[in-house]
């Protein structure tokens, strides 16, 4: 039997990504490469794929242990792979747990539920409004107030931002995918008990190369008045440290061996 049939599905979602986003530092790379569409569409195919049982995973059982016990982290991660084009893994998320609001700087993301069911909510960040009193300038020299007002300190950590999409996934979904520019900042919550999705981000993060993990907080206006379902949708996002509740723990991957 050739060495490529043999392959395990998880195998071949590697190699797919490696040639997706290999050159994933080049301008080249984006909505207009031919060469990346058809390479994206190709790993997108094969994440539609991947199930539970092909990583030897089996899907937990709601767990009696409160999230905020300390010694119980809410979320887990099982490293598969990592190159300097991506890297790939699986979040457990428990019961009522959530990976917080945060970022990708610069990078491609695909996510494929494998057990379970996860609300993802994503934003896109607009241009900045500059910080003005107790608020942000809205544009036309509006100032939007927050309730509770901002703090000094915080001003310069607020984005305008966009709600693109908000929605519930499950195995029988495709991927949601984020890119640089879409669907970049998203929060997922585990839904109706724990889940758990593969995971693929490229390149991976880095701080020393400007792609580190930022978390933010949803804004409210301090008022707002009903307008078109457009403006509805924009909303404001203050910088946050992690958020004391989250953390991530470890542990063992049990799926096939994956070789690049």
């Amino acid at each position: 039997m050739p060495r490529e049939n043999m392959a395990s599905l998880i195998q071949k979602i590697a190699r797919q990504a490696r040639a997706t986003f290999k050159n994933c530092g080049s301008s080249a790379l984006g909505d207009g490469n031919k060469v990346f569409l058809e390479n994206h569409v190709k790993l997108r195919n094969l994440l539609s794929e991947i199930r539970a049982e092909d990583l030897n995973i089996t899907p937990r059982k709601v767990d009696s242990t409160p999230v905020s016990v300390p010694q119980s982290p809410p979320v887990t991660y099982m490293h598969i792979c990592e190159t300097d084009a991506f890297s790939m893994g699986v979040f457990l998320l428990k019961n009522g747990s959530s990976i917080p609001l945060h970022d990708h700087p610069g990078m491609h993301g695909m996510l494929k539920v494998i057990y379970g069911k996860v609300r993802i909510t994503c934003f896109d960040k607009l241009e900045d409004g500059p910080a003005t009193g107790g608020g942000v300038s809205g544009g036309g020299g509006v100032e939007v107030k927050f309730n509770p007002p901002l703090l000094p300190y915080q001003r310069d950590s607020v984005s305008s931002s966009f709600l693109r999409s908000a929605g519930e996934y499950t195995k029988d979904n495709t991927p949601c995918v984020l890119t640089p520019q879409r669907d970049n900042l998203h929060q997922i919550n585990a839904v109706d008990g724990p889940a758990a999705f593969l995971d693929i981000l490229a390149p991976p993060y880095d701080p020393d190369d400007g792609r580190d993990c930022h978390y933010y907080q949803v804004l409210e206006p301090a008022s707002s008045s009903a307008e078109s379902g457009e403006q509805q949708q924009h909303t404001w996002l203050l910088e946050i440290p992690q958020p004391a509740d989250f953390w991530c723990g470890g542990e063992p991957y049990p799926g096939p061996r994956v070789s690049l």
